[in-house]
Formats: C-alpha cells, sequence, structure tokens
C-alpha cells in the first residue's frame, strides 16, 4: 500500500468543508461551545489543528499533514493492517487507534508504539494472520464508535466508514 493510495481513499471518507457545530472536532477547544467553531476540511480538524484556516485549506496542504502527521505511526506493516491503522488514527487520533492496534496483536494497550508492539505485529504477520489483525482491529474500532455519546449524531457515517474499511481490507489481500 502506497501513501498515494491511502490518501485517496481516506480523502473518499473526509470530504469537503464542515463546520457542523454538533461536531467536537470542528471547535477549537475540542468540546462543542469551546474556542472557535473553524470546521473541519479533508479530515483536518480545528481541534487538531487550531492555527490552521481549516475553510481555506488545500488538498495538497491536507495530504502533506497526513504523510507527516499520520501515515508512519508503525514500522513495517501489511498494507492492509497499515491503511486501516492510518484511518483509525485520522478518524480517533494516534493514541485511540495504536490501542486498538495493540489489542489486535495481544500486547498492553498503551498507546505508544514500540519494539514489542512491532514485534508482535510481525510475528502475527508472519504466520499470515493479518487478516485475524485486521478484523480484531475493526472490531475494536466498531466498538470504539458504538461507545461515543454521539454515535446516534453521526454513528451512520462512522459504520459506513468501517463497513467500507471492510471492503478495502478485502480488496488489498
Amino acid at each position: 500500500m502506497t501513501f498515494d493510495k491511502a490518501f485517496e481513499r481516506l480523502v473518499g471518507h473526509e470530504g469537503k468543508f464542515s463546520d457542523n457545530p454538533q461536531d467536537d472536532g470542528n471547535w477549537t477547544g475540542g468540546k462543542q461551545g469551546r474556542g472557535e467553531l473553524k470546521g473541519t476540511k479533508y479530515g483536518i480538524a480545528a481541534r487538531s489543528y487550531p492555527h490552521l484556516d481549516i475553510q481555506n485549506l488545500t488538498l495538497d496542504q491536507a495530504k502533506a499533514i497526513y504523510l507527516e502527521d499520520f501515515w508512519n505511526l508503525i514500522g513495517q506493516a501489511h498494507g492492509a493492517v497499515k491503511f486501516q491503522l492510518f484511518d483509525a488514527a485520522v478518524n480517533h487520533g494516534h493514541g485511540n487507534a495504536v490501542r486498538m492496534l495493540q489489542r489486535a496483536v495481544n500486547v498492553a494497550d498503551d498507546g505508544a508504539w514500540g519494539p514489542l508492539s512491532q514485534a508482535a505485529l510481525e510475528a502475527v504477520e508472519s504466520s499470515g494472520g493479518h487478516n485475524d489483525v485486521l478484523l480484531r482491529f475493526l472490531g475494536y474500532r466498531f466498538l470504539f464508535w458504538a461507545s461515543l455519546q454521539k454515535f446516534d449524531t453521526f454513528g451512520r457515517g462512522w459504520t459506513r466508514r468501517g463497513a467500507e474499511n471492510l471492503l478495502f481490507a478485502a480488496e488489498d489481500n
């Protein structure tokens, strides 16, 4: 999986500019009504990037941010696993995404990807078990979405994203 292909898929999930006041990520303070309502564009949110002019963000600028801040969270991995982690990091934050992957490879889920986590992933993948990792990872993602208070508002979109990611995972094998 190349970064360009992963980015193309990700942007398909993220869409254009949105300044929905019910979305905590659209606020520079990270919660509804806190800070300035600057919105989200191409998945780049005011909560994480309060200094950016979100509304005027270009696709090339978003791509550069994704490459720098999200693509290389872990070492070597099967392309399908790498894409799923990338997508989850954008959607849930680095720590949550890494914790989900750590659970999927049965190591302590501290949110910091280190040598033990990488070794566990490589051991599973070397035995052809990347599909097991993908299924567990996506299972943890669906459980995470379902646990969020805003699921009733945004859950349909989140689960659609998860279903599309399952289709991508099948395509990547």
